[in-house]
């Protein structure tokens, strides 16, 4: 290891020593495309003038492992939010996350400002019975300051042995002071598919975030509603839904879908330009959906929403989304790390890019005015509002501008919510008018 580290900075020496010598501005380097790329020398020159003096002048002797680790953290956090390098550990971590199953809390973060934001709790874990809430920032971690840590770091503090407690301190919006919450850590066991019957032959389908098995519990979720009967409607409820897996993402959209494009990717190099398509075979049979969304749908929910939306296979009600319409690719590195690093940006199968523009809901319910909710609303954090955000891309000029300034929609009391959920009785009912409105049709034709 001493032997590979004193060759790195020999590397820059010699390096710098040539470019010196021939009076030379830039390296040039083929990549694995075969396309010459350009080095410069002046920032090589800077950045060997600033290792150096770290390693010479740092109040406390740094090893050039954690500068140059800290060098490759801070040239993709610079990117866009969720560009990120992966220590060994952080890698083992994301592969597990995606099966379902790791410790800590439940919440899905960013960073904003030095800070973490909850994107969205995930549910019936710890952080959500706690009463963490989507937008909250959290200031301190036990007595830790967040200010200053790395995303990274916030999570690895986060997570701890099940049964262990640490104490959020979380400052919310329209909230003048800051709220501490106590919560003890879990194994997250993320069911991401729970359904139910809400009437006679009208099914209820939620997820959670979207898992390597998503697209089959889906499947299965269904048919189970469908043994007392076919179904003459469902309610697909994505809301703080956070994403996740991709191919997740297809196969639920596949399943209401017969034929046509699902989703797009475009990007610079042509690993990243993909398209998905639908298979023959509805599982509802053309029955109708309503797909529930709020601010806290984010990635693989708005791919999934996009596709019905736009194949205007299903009603999209709710508030309008988050808005991440970029593609991260995990590329691994020969020490067992990876680079997290964006690729390319969503598109819908019209063309709408959905990166810091969201889905916007056919039926908008912009505000439930229940009394007890009154006092915890405030506006949610969305991908446009992130530092250093991916810009849309390309943007299809919307048909109604009518509804840009309609007002963003605010979040329910967890208590409200457990007594009267308001946007499912309404995507219920509105179920019920197109069946009712599908058999007179049927009459009128007869």
């Amino acid at each position: 290891m001493l032997r590979q580290k004193n060759l790195l900075i020999l590397f820059f020496g010699v390096v710098l020593g040539v470019l010196i010598s021939i009076g030379g501005g830039v390296l040039a380097e083929k990549d694995n495309r075969g396309n010459v790329n350009s080095i410069p020398f002046e920032g090589l020159k800077t950045f060997s003038e600033v290792y150096g003096r770290i390693r010479q002048d740092y109040v406390e002797p740094v090893t050039d492992d954690k500068l140059l680790q800290d060098a490759i953290r801070g040239m993709l956090t610079g990117l866009d939010p969720h560009s990120a390098y992966l220590d060994q550990e952080q890698y083992n971590e994301l592969k597990v996350g995606t099966t379902g199953q790791f410790g800590g809390l439940g919440i899905e973060v960013g960073m904003e400002n030095g800070f973490v934001k909850v994107v969205s709790p995930i549910d019936d874990t710890p952080a959500q019975k706690a009463g963490v809430k989507a937008g909250d920032l959290i200031i301190r971690l036990d007595d830790k300051p967040v200010k200053g840590m790395s995303l990274n770091d916030a999570v690895k503090a986060m997570r701890g042995e099940p049964g262990s407690e640490i104490v959020l301190t979380i400052v919310r919006e329209h909230v003048e002071q800051p709220i501490k919450i106590k919560i003890v850590r879990d194994i997250i066991k993320v069911k991401s598919v729970k359904s139910r019957v809400l009437e006679d032959g009208y099914g209820y389908v939620r997820i959670s975030s979207f898992q390597s098995k998503t697209g089959d519990n889906v499947t299965e979720a269904i048919n189970e509603l469908k043994k007392n009967g076919d179904l003459k409607g469902l309610v697909l409820d994505l809301r703080n839904n956070p994403g996740g897996v991709l191919n997740a993402a297809v196969a639920v959209s596949d399943a209401f879908l017969e034929d046509g494009l699902i989703v797009y990717t475009d990007g610079r190099v042509e690993d990243a330009k993909m398209k998905f398509s639908a298979t023959p075979a509805d599982i509802l049979n053309g029955a109708p959906i309503v797909v529930l969304i709020n601010a806290g749908s984010a990635s693989a929910s708005e791919i999934v929403a996009g596709a019905l939306q736009d194949h205007k296979r299903a009603i999209i009600m709710g508030e309008k989304t988050f808005g991440k319409g970029s593609v991260q690719t995990i590329l691994p590195t020969s020490n067992g790390g990876a680079v997290k690093l964006t690729t390319a940006r969503y598109y819908t199968p019209s063309g709408r890019s959905i990166q810091a523009e969201g889905i916007s809901p056919d039926v908008p319910i912009s505000k439930v005015k229940l009394e007890a909710a009154a006092q915890s609303e405030f506006s949610p954090i969305k991908e446009a509002d992130l530092v250093n955000h991916l810009e849309n891309g390309k943007i299809v000029p919307k048909k109604d501008e009518s509804k840009k300034d309609e007002p963003k929609a605010k979040e329910e009391s967890e208590e409200v919510l457990a007594l009267q959920d308001y946007p499912l009785n309404e995507a219920l009912n509105l179920l019920k008018g197109i069946n009712i409105m599908r058999r007179t049709e049927a009459t009128k034709k007869n």
